[in-house]
């Protein structure tokens, strides 16, 4: 009886040890919601390839912004981050000539530093595919490419709020070009080439 008793103990503390590991296992997915400030860089080839005038600028704006990260391992993670088309303005020397609407999504892989650690850093790197879209510059005269494919760098940090809230700081730069034609032929290429920053809460499921 004695030994049923203990077989019957030891089976109940590893049945519970086991359920304890179960209830603190995370799930592999996590999800953010952001507000990020796009700051275009705001290079481009002078108009007709020389002067220092009748360079193109695009405009700044704060969007929302979603993605989703999957943990490979606690380190190791894989980011798809997405928004809604997004619409800039385009300045010629800083006269408003049209505007156009784009929509950027990108994949990062990301390494956590502390994944288990209240304060999280994580650095990221990956691809940018910008969709161009909507496109109405000078009165439909001049055209942008109608895509841009490009690298992304990420760096952030996760603040754990409990298992699974987190507040999240982001910044990453992305690189985002496209020629510039008039009536067919290019006149320009212009870098819009971004540093977006970010602030967000996130959800560990």
């Amino acid at each position: 009886m004695k030994k049923v008793i203990l077989a019957l103990s030891l089976a109940a503390i590893g049945f519970t040890a086991t359920q304890a590991m179960a209830d603190e296992a995370q799930s592999p997915w996590m999800v953010r919601v952001r507000a990020v400030n796009i700051s275009p860089a705001n290079s481009s080839d002078p108009i007709g390839g020389v002067g220092a005038a009748d360079r193109l600028t695009v405009s700044s704006k704060t969007i929302p912004e979603i993605d989703f990260t999957y943990f490979v391992t606690p380190n190791w993670s894989a980011e798809l981050i997405l928004t809604y088309p997004q619409k800039h303005d385009v300045m010629l020397d800083g006269a408003n000539i049209g505007s156009f609407k784009h929509l950027p999504p990108t994949l990062t892989a990301q390494y956590h530093f502390i994944p288990e650690g209240k304060i999280n850093p994580y650095l990221g790197a990956g691809v940018n595919y910008t969709r161009i879209s909507n496109v109405n510059l000078l009165n439909g005269a001049a055209n942008l490419d109608n895509n841009s494919f490009g690298l992304a760098l990420q760096a952030g940090v996760d603040f754990k709020i409990d298992k699974n809230w987190s507040v999240n700081l982001d910044i990453k730069k992305v690189q985002i070009r496209s020629d510039v034609t008039l009536n067919g032929a290019k006149i320009s290429n212009v870098k819009v080439d971004p540093l977006l920053v970010g602030v967000g809460v996130g959800y560990r499921f």
